[in-house]
């Protein structure tokens, strides 16, 4: 007895949806046990190289955050987030440098710049993990991808799939000024989104700017790991 392609596509659909859910379920009970280490994301072109002006800012803002013992997470491939990944292993004091690289059918292998590396075959899984694992998200200049990363994780935020986190958006021109300003333009004041899905978008300029946003939020993780350890935590009472 032959079975017909129709029922067949119905239980393996009915298969993947059920795989999904026991996957978002793992997902959460991972997200709740990630609490050891601070992590910045950042999200930027593979296409961009060291003889461009942000590859130096990338790099230098992740050595002064890898200084300051936090972790940096990218895609693990060339351009941006190998500027950032080597930016993190020169100035790391114990911080680890991660990449999630992805299968690309152009795109060489993972930088030279890594600590761990977790590859990936799906964008889906692979967007997924830098949510997990990460505490706040710097995003530069980059294309269609990388603008897919900084929409995911404001979307994530804005319906509470996720924490609420740190979404800086970080160039040297007006790029990001451009994007947020079509949003201000259209999809705002077409009562699309609301004033409160904005205010969970920083735009900066500097290295210094991001330090400045990431210390208070570095500090509140701190200090609730200390209190986790039951130990005293300077300026708050036993």
């Amino acid at each position: 007895m032959s079975v017909k392609p129709k029922k067949v596509r119905k239980i393996l659909t009915n298969k993947i949806r059920q795989l999904y859910d026991i996957v978002a379920d793992i997902d959460t009970l991972l997200t709740e046990m990630e609490t050891d280490f601070y992590r910045v994301c950042i999200f930027g072109s593979a296409r961009i190289r060291e003889n461009s002006p942000i590859y130096s800012q990338v790099e230098l803002l992740a050595e002064a955050l890898s200084k300051s013992g936090v972790d940096i997470v990218t895609g693990g491939g060339p351009g941006l987030m190998e500027a950032a990944n080597r930016g993190a292993k020169s100035g790391s004091k114990g911080a680890w440098s991660i990449g999630l690289p992805i299968q690309l059918p152009f795109e060489s292998d993972a930088n030279s710049h890594l600590d761990v590396k977790s590859h990936h075959k799906r964008f889906s899984s692979r967007l997924d993990e830098f949510m997990r694992i990460s505490h706040a998200v710097v995003v530069v200049p980059g294309g269609i991808g990388t603008v897919l990363e900084m929409f995911y994780t404001w979307q994530l935020m804005q319906v509470a799939h996720i924490k609420p986190r740190p979404l800086i958006l970080f160039s040297s021109d007006k790029s990001w000024e451009a994007l947020i300003k079509w949003t201000e333009d259209y999809p705002m004041k077409n009562s699309l989104m609301s004033a409160k899905d904005m205010e969970m978008i920083k735009i900066v300029n500097s290295v210094e700017e991001i330090m400045q946003i990431l210390g208070p939020d570095m500090a509140k993780f701190k200090n609730e790991i200390l209190i986790q350890a039951g130990q005293n935590v300077p300026g708050i009472p036993d």
